[in-house]
């Protein structure tokens, strides 16, 4: 095992951590798939804002771009990081929103069918969505049972797609396992059931390449407070191909989504393309910070950071196999099936993660004894990982 001295010495993107605001007090941030790191270029976007257009345009800033962004951030971030053309993606709402309004309008798409299927492994909002759009409609929930699997596999959806499937909700990397999805052969088999697909992005855009067009993927969405790093509650983005802009119609009818909203017209009359799956006024500020770092994804390109995932992973692998023998890891040991990060279990990790914090060592708990260890390729260095699993190891008072 190489050391983290030589493989940061060999990281061609080592100098873009220095692009990252840092506090001395945090030793080793081994989170950034729960909240990404500021930018600097972000603290000054944001503080210019206030000043030069908040204060100083105040409401004339609706006419001079803030009412685009939406549509501009999002055809950026489908470029950067989603692999999808323009027109197809906006900026908008919380993840649960977005998810409750795709979910509805893949239901709607589909009247006579009667199912919807998800994992019991998911993370617990897209689950509890999922049941209660269910209860509210009448319908059935179908669950995959993942067994000994690690994630949703061809095969295992397969088991449970049917005629009577409307819709399926699938993670494209497990928020707990970090188990990275087949996306495009988990598209085709709910396809070949004649059901639409809701992919949740969360842990896997900005970590991993997603390729929504290439994949026939129908709808997604995801937050950019991860690895998009627009900070605390920034706003999600949702995604709809383009062939069924004019099928779907979702649920929540703000007056944004309206084709002619400042008409403000006494019946809705839904907007052409994707701006019709917005709905209220556009989280502003909340998009400001993202816009630096889809920039940044697109400079340095997905491919390169996915690089550097694989390699900060496979040495926290390999650091935890060595000094943590104890733990078992609950993430896929080959790479092309693991996202950004990894959780081990049965350390003793509800008793050590709050004292790692008062280190200044911050990873992240998962019930019921689990940690894991959320690695951003371009804040993250090898001799933080290497900091943080020693601590881990040696978690002190």
């Amino acid at each position: 095992m190489n050391s983290s001295t030589e493989l940061d010495a060999a990281d061609p993107l080592a100098a873009h951590r220095s692009l990252f605001v840092r506090d001395d007090d945090v030793v080793a941030y081994l989170d950034g798939n729960s909240l990404g790191r500021p930018l600097r270029a972000s603290a000054e976007r944001i503080s210019s804002f206030v000043t030069e257009q908040w204060a100083s345009r105040l409401i004339r800033g609706w006419d001079e771009g803030w009412l685009e962004l939406p549509t501009l951030v999002g055809d950026e971030l489908g470029a950067a990081a989603l692999g999808a053309a323009a027109g197809q993606v906006v900026v908008a709402d919380s993840t649960t929103v977005i998810l409750y309004k795709l979910v509805r309008a893949a239901l709607a798409a589909r009247p006579d069918r009667t199912e919807i299927v998800v994992s019991r492994d998911d993370f617990p909002t897209d689950r509890y969505i999922v049941e209660g759009i269910a209860a509210e409609r009448g319908l059935t929930v179908r669950w995959i049972e993942l067994g000994d699997e690690l994630g949703v596999t061809p095969a295992a959806l397969a088991e449970v797609v049917s005629d009577a499937t409307a819709a399926v909700v699938l993670s494209h990397v497990g928020y707990r396992s970090g188990y990275l999805a087949d996306m495009a052969a988990l598209t085709a088999v709910a396809h070949d059931a004649g059901a639409l697909v809701v992919w949740d992005l969360s842990h896997s855009v900005g970590s991993v390449p997603v390729e929504l067009d290439a994949c026939g993927a129908d709808l997604a969405t995801g937050c950019s407070y991860k690895y998009l790093n627009g900070g605390p509650g920034s706003p999600a983005f949702a995604y709809v191909r383009a062939d069924l802009h004019d099928e779907l119609r979702q649920p929540i009818r703000g007056w944004l989504g309206a084709a002619a909203p400042f008409d403000m017209g006494s019946s809705f009359t839904p907007a052409d393309g994707i701006r019709s799956f917005t709905s209220g006024t556009p989280p502003i500020i909340g998009m400001l910070a993202m816009r630096d770092m889809i920039a940044l994804i697109a400079e340095v390109g997905m491919e390169a950071i996915r690089a550097k995932s694989v390699a900060l992973t496979g040495f926290a692998i390999e650091l935890a196999d060595e000094i943590l023998p104890e733990a078992t890891l609950a993430t896929p040991r080959d790479a092309a099936r693991r996202g950004s990060h990894i959780t081990l279990d049965g350390g003793g990790f509800a008793d050590i993660v709050p004292k790692l914090w008062r280190q200044g060592v911050i990873p992240d708990f998962r019930a019921p004894d689990g940690v894991r260890i959320g690695l951003s390729p371009l804040s993250t260095s090898f001799a933080e990982v290497e900091l943080g699993m020693l601590a881990i190891r040696h978690p002190g008072a």
